[in-house]
């Protein structure tokens, strides 16, 4: 078991090493860097999964029921990983009726997931000689840090249903399947994408949606400030504002689309943004998505263009096509506030 850790580390850092390598040798761009990041991702939960369900049944027997499925979140969902991300995930089960598992050391269902589940993040995080793989984030389940770390397929549908803020619904846009276990985890995991569909056609078109994505947008602005003149990420007009603008295009939408573009794309075609407004936005997030992509290769810390040096503004200025570095501050400037006064329009900020 150990020896599978440890190998999962080693690949999973060398495939990250190969992917920045081609990064900054030109041979992809930023978007293809993203998407491989992600690729690496999910391969190693999909890998690790059965690896450390094997080892848990050990103990404790088979999973009960039908399996589990983890779910990836955010920008793991979508695609669009960096060389610094970590990942948000989701964990759901189906017991199938099963109240406890048959082993050594029985666990009635909900304590066996749950415990389950711990032992995957433990897997995925924990460091271990050959480094760690990836932080883990489960902030995203049903009711945040209060939620059990893994919930039943009844249970998911149910509170998103009925209890879930439109923030989770948000979430759920993004949400995908990328890994399994138990007897029949892959049509567990099928009929979890059916039910992320049928909320979304259910729930999007609530009149509250809007109204909550503007309360939302200025809570956002106040916890936390843009990280610096060169910030790509946080802040208005910036990544974090073009996706929860699309997100909740494909909310209202009921689109199965989870990157950024496809759901701007979704919105278009539902009619709840002007091609102009969505050509823009889609460029705006390409730009910045670059420069955030690449910037995060090159430090973990905010951008300063004096530490970077002069190779590291090189590789900036190549992959934003920008001709200097007060080019690419004004052309920074340009952007958020082209995206933020189109933002402004469909989700006025409260005062």
């Amino acid at each position: 078991y150990e020896r599978a850790l440890d190998e999962a580390r080693r690949w999973a850092h060398e495939w990250q090493f190969r992917t920045g390598v081609h990064h900054l040798r030109a041979l992809i761009d930023a978007e293809e860097a993203g998407n491989q990041y992600a690729d690496i991702a999910e391969a190693a939960v999909a890998a690790l999964f059965p690896v450390v369900t094997a080892e848990f049944a050990r103990r404790h027997g088979p999973p009960p029921g039908r399996g589990a499925v983890v779910l990836g979140m955010g920008s793991l969902g979508a695609r669009q990983l960096n060389a610094a991300s970590d990942l948000d995930l989701i964990v759901i089960y189906d017991a199938a009726g099963d109240e406890a598992s048959l082993g050594p050391r029985p666990l009635a269902t909900r304590p066996y997931y749950a415990r389950l589940t711990q032992a995957m993040i433990t897997a995925l995080s924990a460091p271990t000689a050959s480094g760690r793989l990836y932080e883990v984030d489960m902030r995203l389940r049903p009711s945040g840090r209060q939620g059990p770390v893994a919930t039943s397929i009844q249970g998911f549908r149910d509170y998103q249903m009925t209890e879930a803020w439109t923030w989770e619904h948000l979430a759920l846009t993004r949400a995908r399947p990328i890994g399994h276990a138990g007897t029949d985890g892959a049509a567990l995991a099928r009929d979890v994408e059916a039910l992320r569909l049928e909320v979304l056609l259910a729930r999007g078109g609530e009149a509250r949606v809007m109204g909550d994505l503007a309360g939302m947008r200025g809570r956002i602005f106040a916890a936390k400030a843009p990280d610096g003149p060169w910030e790509a990420k946080i802040g208005r007009g910036r990544l974090q504002d073009i996706e929860l603008l699309a997100q909740s295009l494909a909310l209202r939408a009921g689109a199965p689309a989870r990157a950024p573009a496809a759901q701007l794309r979704a919105g278009l075609r539902a009619g709840l943004i002007g091609r102009a407004e969505a050509d823009t936005l889609t460029s705006a997030r390409r730009f910045l998505w670059n420069l955030q992509c690449s910037g995060r290769l090159l430090t973990e810390r905010p951008l300063d263009m004096q530490v970077i040096g002069k190779g590291g503004q090189t590789f900036l200025l190549r992959e934003t096509g920008a001709r200097s570095l007060e080019d690419l501050s004004e052309r920074l400037a340009a952007t958020i506030a082209e995206a933020g006064r189109i933002i402004d329009a469909a989700l006025p900020v409260p005062a």
